[in-house]
């Protein structure tokens, strides 16, 4: 767009050129008019010739003015468009920037815009990346990570942030009465709040540790009231000690406190055994205990079975028994069962036996039947999936 000035400049630049043309058409007064005849039927002629009326050449002139404005309006915006394109402009295209010059406008700066280009990379004879300079750049790596991580990040340092905001402390106002409680505007809301993994196995670890070493140390106290050393630990304890620089050497060793009695005075010979308290010919090994924090043996849970598992398995156990009597037979290391005879099947099972000894058959099926009952009777009270192969008890027939 053109400023203010430069459209001031053209406005000049115009009249300067009407009023050289106006002096090129040798511009005169107009002459006098003169009073129409009646005889005359032509009608009236403009003159013609080198005079023009001075409301008809100021509107020229304002027009001309107008034109020329808008030219080089329409010049300049595209003198501007070709600037950015250093390529295209060439002797052909810069007529309008000379006549602008010969208007005497200057011509619209244009700014040419920043080209954004990638930042030359200059490395240097060890490799290292350096600027214009010389001197050492040290590029930012970012490196790929998961959404997981990103999150964690964020959330340690939004903690970070809310412990770093200052609260409002109500106690230094004057008004503040602290027997009023001061009831929250919405309920806190209840999140999740989720454990590091091995978190409670730690704690129940350091819950066992600590109750293996009490009683470890209970069983030693109770040991040392028996032999005699809880007495002789405690007066040792009761009894001042006295503080040694580093560097000195003691009067007597706080292991030989225990045997040697009090008012003992050390000489150079060498005492009876029997001065001493509490040496024999015994000797004491200590007891050898486990380490409390070893046992690291893993603990397995039972397996329990649905009921449709549970019949499953109880289908299979039996018919494994049964294949296993049918071999027997099948070997001739038991005899084959007897068959099922009830009175309904007597004569189509027994066939001609039953025939020629009718009563004998009869009574030989109703002990059958009779052995068969006493059989399935403790069959009832046994446990839901026994049978009496697993109880052990199996009537005879």
């Amino acid at each position: 767009m053109l400023t203010k000035l430069q459209i001031k400049q053209m406005m000049e630049a115009a009249t300067r050129q009407i009023e050289e043309r106006k002096k090129q058409l040798s511009f005169i007064s107009p002459p006098t008019p003169q009073p129409k005849t009646p005889s005359s039927s032509q009608p009236e002629r403009l003159p013609i010739g080198n005079t023009i009326q001075p409301s008809q050449a100021a509107t020229f002139m304002n027009d001309a003015i107008e034109k020329a404005r808008k030219a080089a309006e329409l010049q300049a915006r595209i003198q501007a468009q070709l600037a950015l394109k250093p390529g295209l402009i060439g002797n052909a295209n810069m007529v309008g920037l000379a006549n602008l010059h010969a208007m005497g406008i200057a011509p619209p700066k244009v700014e040419l815009k920043d080209q954004t280009k990638p930042t030359p990379l200059i490395l240097d004879e060890q490799g290292r990346t350096v600027d214009a300079t010389g001197k050492e750049i040290e590029l930012t790596h970012r490196m790929p990570t998961l959404k997981a991580n990103i999150r964690a990040v964020k959330r340690e340092q939004f903690k970070q942030q809310l412990k770093e905001k200052p609260s409002e402390d109500m106690e230094s106002n004057t008004y503040f009465d602290p027997r009023v409680s001061i009831a929250p505007s919405q309920r806190q809301r209840r999140t999740f709040k989720f454990h590091d993994k091995g978190k409670f196995e730690k704690i129940a670890q350091r819950l066992r540790t600590k109750a293996q070493l009490e009683k470890l140390q209970a069983e030693i106290s109770q040991a040392a009231r028996k032999t005699g050393i809880h007495a002789s630990t405690r007066l040792a304890l009761i009894a001042p000690k006295k503080e040694l620089k580093e560097g000195d050497i003691p009067e007597i060793e706080w292991w030989d406190s225990y045997i040697i009695p009090n008012g003992f005075d050390l000489t150079e010979q060498n005492p009876k055994r029997e001065d001493y308290f509490g040496i024999t010919n015994l000797v004491e090994h200590p007891a050898q205990l486990n380490p409390p924090v070893d046992n690291d043996t893993p603990v397995t849970l039972g397996v329990y079975l649905t009921k449709k598992e549970q019949k499953k398995l109880r289908r299979q156990t039996r018919r494994e028994a049964q294949k296993e009597l049918q071999e027997k037979v099948r070997l001739g290391l038991m005899p084959p069962p007897e068959p099922k005879v009830r009175i309904s099947n007597l004569m189509r099972v027994l066939g001609t036996e039953a025939v020629q000894d009718p009563t004998k058959v009869e009574a030989h099926v109703r002990a059958q039947m009779a052995g068969v009952a006493q059989w399935i009777e403790p069959t009832c009270e046994l446990k839901d999936g026994q049978n009496h192969f697993q109880s052990g008890h199996i009537p005879e027939l």
